[in-house]
Protein backbone atom coordinates (compact mmCIF):
# COMPACT_ATOMS: atom_id res chain seq x y z
CA UNK A 1 0.00 0.00 0.00
CA UNK A 2 1.31 3.56 -0.94
CA UNK A 3 -0.26 6.85 0.86
CA UNK A 4 -0.12 9.86 -0.14
CA UNK A 5 -0.93 12.99 1.31
CA UNK A 6 -1.56 16.74 0.05
CA UNK A 7 -3.91 19.38 -0.25
CA UNK A 8 -5.94 18.33 -3.12
CA UNK A 9 -6.16 14.49 -3.10
CA UNK A 10 -8.74 13.89 -5.73
CA UNK A 11 -6.50 15.89 -8.05
CA UNK A 12 -3.48 13.63 -7.38
CA UNK A 13 -5.42 10.64 -7.67
CA UNK A 14 -6.61 12.27 -10.88
CA UNK A 15 -3.04 12.61 -12.44
CA UNK A 16 -2.09 8.62 -10.98
CA UNK A 17 -4.94 7.39 -12.47
CA UNK A 18 -4.74 9.36 -15.61
CA UNK A 19 -0.94 7.43 -15.92
CA UNK A 20 -2.25 3.90 -15.48
CA UNK A 21 -4.96 4.69 -18.06
CA UNK A 22 -2.09 5.91 -20.86
CA UNK A 23 0.52 3.43 -19.31
CA UNK A 24 -2.69 0.57 -19.91
CA UNK A 25 -3.38 1.96 -23.41
CA UNK A 26 0.52 1.84 -24.68
CA UNK A 27 0.72 -2.21 -23.12
CA UNK A 28 -2.96 -3.09 -24.68
CA UNK A 29 -4.58 -0.88 -26.56
CA UNK A 30 -7.70 -0.57 -24.35
CA UNK A 31 -7.94 0.78 -20.74
CA UNK A 32 -10.52 0.07 -18.30
CA UNK A 33 -11.41 1.77 -14.48
CA UNK A 34 -14.47 1.13 -12.64
CA UNK A 35 -15.43 4.34 -10.21
CA UNK A 36 -17.23 4.76 -7.48
CA UNK A 37 -19.42 7.06 -5.90
CA UNK A 38 -19.30 9.83 -2.63
CA UNK A 39 -18.24 13.10 -2.07
CA UNK A 40 -14.91 13.24 -3.06
CA UNK A 41 -15.41 11.38 -6.54
CA UNK A 42 -16.69 14.54 -8.34
CA UNK A 43 -13.62 16.86 -7.96
CA UNK A 44 -11.48 13.89 -8.83
CA UNK A 45 -13.86 13.22 -12.02
CA UNK A 46 -13.39 17.06 -12.73
CA UNK A 47 -10.09 16.60 -12.38
CA UNK A 48 -9.81 13.55 -14.49
CA UNK A 49 -11.71 14.86 -17.86
CA UNK A 50 -9.53 17.75 -17.87
CA UNK A 51 -6.55 15.37 -18.72
CA UNK A 52 -5.23 14.68 -22.42
CA UNK A 53 -6.22 10.99 -22.31
CA UNK A 54 -6.58 8.29 -25.40
CA UNK A 55 -10.65 8.59 -23.91
CA UNK A 56 -11.86 6.41 -27.30
CA UNK A 57 -9.80 3.62 -25.53
CA UNK A 58 -11.22 3.72 -22.25
CA UNK A 59 -14.22 2.09 -20.45
CA UNK A 60 -15.90 2.95 -17.15
CA UNK A 61 -18.03 0.43 -15.19
CA UNK A 62 -19.60 1.26 -11.77
CA UNK A 63 -18.07 -0.10 -8.81
CA UNK A 64 -21.32 0.07 -7.19
CA UNK A 65 -25.10 1.80 -7.59
CA UNK A 66 -28.04 2.18 -5.51
CA UNK A 67 -30.80 0.68 -6.81
CA UNK A 68 -32.91 3.68 -7.50
CA UNK A 69 -34.87 5.03 -10.88
CA UNK A 70 -33.00 6.92 -13.25
CA UNK A 71 -32.40 9.91 -12.64
CA UNK A 72 -32.64 9.84 -9.18
CA UNK A 73 -30.32 12.07 -6.26
CA UNK A 74 -29.07 9.03 -4.74
CA UNK A 75 -27.65 7.37 -8.32
CA UNK A 76 -23.94 7.34 -8.58
CA UNK A 77 -24.31 7.40 -12.49
CA UNK A 78 -25.30 11.23 -12.01
CA UNK A 79 -21.63 12.01 -11.25
CA UNK A 80 -20.57 10.60 -14.02
CA UNK A 81 -22.12 13.08 -16.86
CA UNK A 82 -19.07 14.68 -17.37
CA UNK A 83 -17.81 11.18 -18.70
CA UNK A 84 -20.27 10.12 -20.76
CA UNK A 85 -19.82 13.59 -22.71
CA UNK A 86 -16.79 12.20 -23.71
CA UNK A 87 -16.03 9.54 -26.22
CA UNK A 88 -15.33 7.03 -23.83
CA UNK A 89 -17.75 3.99 -23.49
CA UNK A 90 -19.58 4.25 -20.03
CA UNK A 91 -21.29 1.26 -18.62
CA UNK A 92 -23.81 1.85 -15.98
CA UNK A 93 -24.96 -0.52 -13.94
CA UNK A 94 -28.76 -2.19 -14.98
CA UNK A 95 -30.15 -1.34 -11.49
CA UNK A 96 -33.88 -0.45 -12.93
CA UNK A 97 -33.71 -4.25 -14.43
CA UNK A 98 -37.16 -5.64 -13.35
CA UNK A 99 -34.47 -8.66 -12.15
CA UNK A 100 -31.62 -7.19 -10.47
CA UNK A 101 -29.81 -10.25 -10.25
CA UNK A 102 -30.52 -11.33 -13.28
CA UNK A 103 -29.10 -8.31 -14.96
CA UNK A 104 -26.41 -8.74 -12.65
CA UNK A 105 -24.74 -11.35 -14.08
CA UNK A 106 -24.96 -9.78 -17.17
CA UNK A 107 -23.35 -7.00 -16.38
CA UNK A 108 -20.43 -8.78 -14.76
CA UNK A 109 -20.49 -10.76 -18.25
CA UNK A 110 -19.38 -7.44 -19.71
CA UNK A 111 -16.62 -6.54 -17.29
CA UNK A 112 -12.35 -7.34 -18.57
CA UNK A 113 -10.70 -10.06 -16.74
CA UNK A 114 -8.42 -7.56 -14.63
CA UNK A 115 -9.73 -3.88 -14.19
CA UNK A 116 -6.67 -1.20 -14.66
CA UNK A 117 -8.17 0.74 -12.05
CA UNK A 118 -10.35 0.57 -9.11
CA UNK A 119 -11.11 3.85 -7.19
CA UNK A 120 -12.61 2.99 -4.04
CA UNK A 121 -13.91 6.01 -1.25
CA UNK A 122 -14.16 4.77 2.95
CA UNK A 123 -17.18 5.27 4.80
CA UNK A 124 -16.98 6.26 8.49
CA UNK A 125 -18.15 2.85 9.24
CA UNK A 126 -15.27 0.73 7.29
CA UNK A 127 -17.95 0.20 4.06
CA UNK A 128 -16.12 0.24 0.90
CA UNK A 129 -17.86 0.00 -2.60
CA UNK A 130 -21.38 -1.88 -1.21
CA UNK A 131 -19.67 -3.93 1.54
CA UNK A 132 -22.24 -3.53 4.36
CA UNK A 133 -20.57 -3.82 7.85
CA UNK A 134 -21.55 -7.33 9.35
CA UNK A 135 -21.97 -8.74 5.52
CA UNK A 136 -18.87 -10.50 5.03
CA UNK A 137 -21.19 -12.76 2.60
CA UNK A 138 -21.04 -9.59 0.24
CA UNK A 139 -17.74 -8.50 -0.51
CA UNK A 140 -16.25 -11.86 -0.62
CA UNK A 141 -19.18 -13.50 -2.39
CA UNK A 142 -18.11 -15.98 -5.21
CA UNK A 143 -20.17 -13.94 -7.40
CA UNK A 144 -18.30 -10.86 -9.20
CA UNK A 145 -21.72 -8.40 -8.47
CA UNK A 146 -23.66 -9.25 -5.51
CA UNK A 147 -27.13 -7.18 -4.58
CA UNK A 148 -27.48 -6.08 -0.92
CA UNK A 149 -30.20 -6.15 1.42
CA UNK A 150 -31.00 -2.60 2.38
CA UNK A 151 -28.32 -0.65 3.36
CA UNK A 152 -28.37 3.36 4.49
CA UNK A 153 -31.41 3.46 3.02
CA UNK A 154 -30.70 1.58 0.27
CA UNK A 155 -30.38 -1.65 -1.49
CA UNK A 156 -27.13 -1.78 -3.93
CA UNK A 157 -25.66 -3.60 -6.59
CA UNK A 158 -22.10 -3.85 -6.29
CA UNK A 159 -18.77 -5.31 -7.49
CA UNK A 160 -17.05 -8.03 -4.88
CA UNK A 161 -13.36 -8.90 -3.42
CA UNK A 162 -13.22 -11.41 -6.29
CA UNK A 163 -13.35 -8.19 -9.09
CA UNK A 164 -11.76 -5.44 -6.95
CA UNK A 165 -8.60 -7.45 -5.37
CA UNK A 166 -8.53 -8.90 -9.24
CA UNK A 167 -7.57 -5.63 -10.70
CA UNK A 168 -4.16 -4.46 -11.86
CA UNK A 169 -4.31 -1.57 -8.99
CA UNK A 170 -6.45 -0.03 -6.73
CA UNK A 171 -7.30 3.80 -5.71
CA UNK A 172 -8.88 4.65 -2.21
CA UNK A 173 -9.61 8.46 -2.25
CA UNK A 174 -10.79 9.95 1.59
CA UNK A 175 -10.48 13.79 2.82
CA UNK A 176 -11.58 15.30 6.32
CA UNK A 177 -10.68 14.42 9.98
CA UNK A 178 -13.88 12.15 10.55
CA UNK A 179 -12.05 10.26 8.44
CA UNK A 180 -9.05 9.92 10.19
CA UNK A 181 -10.72 7.01 13.08
CA UNK A 182 -11.68 4.91 10.36
CA UNK A 183 -8.26 5.05 8.12
CA UNK A 184 -6.14 4.39 11.47
CA UNK A 185 -8.72 0.93 11.90
CA UNK A 186 -7.89 0.00 8.73
CA UNK A 187 -4.15 0.24 8.35
CA UNK A 188 -4.14 -1.52 12.01
CA UNK A 189 -6.20 -4.05 10.15
CA UNK A 190 -9.26 -4.31 12.32
CA UNK A 191 -11.10 -6.87 10.12
CA UNK A 192 -14.67 -5.73 11.18
CA UNK A 193 -13.82 -2.95 8.53
CA UNK A 194 -15.39 -3.71 5.51
CA UNK A 195 -12.33 -2.14 3.49
CA UNK A 196 -9.91 -4.22 4.96
CA UNK A 197 -10.95 -7.28 2.63
CA UNK A 198 -9.16 -4.96 -0.22
CA UNK A 199 -5.61 -6.13 -1.46
CA UNK A 200 -2.86 -4.59 0.06
CA UNK A 201 -0.30 -4.53 -2.77
CA UNK A 202 -1.20 -2.12 -5.61
CA UNK A 203 -3.28 -0.29 -3.30
CA UNK A 204 -2.71 3.50 -3.68
CA UNK A 205 -4.50 5.81 -1.48
CA UNK A 206 -4.87 9.49 -1.46
CA UNK A 207 -5.54 11.67 1.65
CA UNK A 208 -5.28 15.62 2.66
CA UNK A 209 -3.52 16.14 6.03
CA UNK A 210 -6.87 16.06 8.15
CA UNK A 211 -7.61 12.69 6.97
CA UNK A 212 -4.09 11.49 7.25
CA UNK A 213 -3.12 8.51 10.02
CA UNK A 214 -1.18 9.36 13.20
CA UNK A 215 -0.66 5.36 12.79
CA UNK A 216 2.23 3.08 11.21
CA UNK A 217 1.09 0.60 8.65
CA UNK A 218 0.14 -2.89 9.88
Amino acid sequence: MDIRVGDEPASLAAAWIGRRLRDATRRRGVASIALSGGGMAPPMIDALVELDLPWPAVSVWQVDERIAPDGDAARNALQLDRLRALPCRVRLMPVTASDARVAARRYAATLPDWLDVVHLGIGSDGHTASWPPGSDGIANSARPIEITDEFNSWRRMTLTCSVVNRARSRVVLASGVAKRPVIERWLLADRALPITAVRRSDTWVFLDAAAAPLVTLH
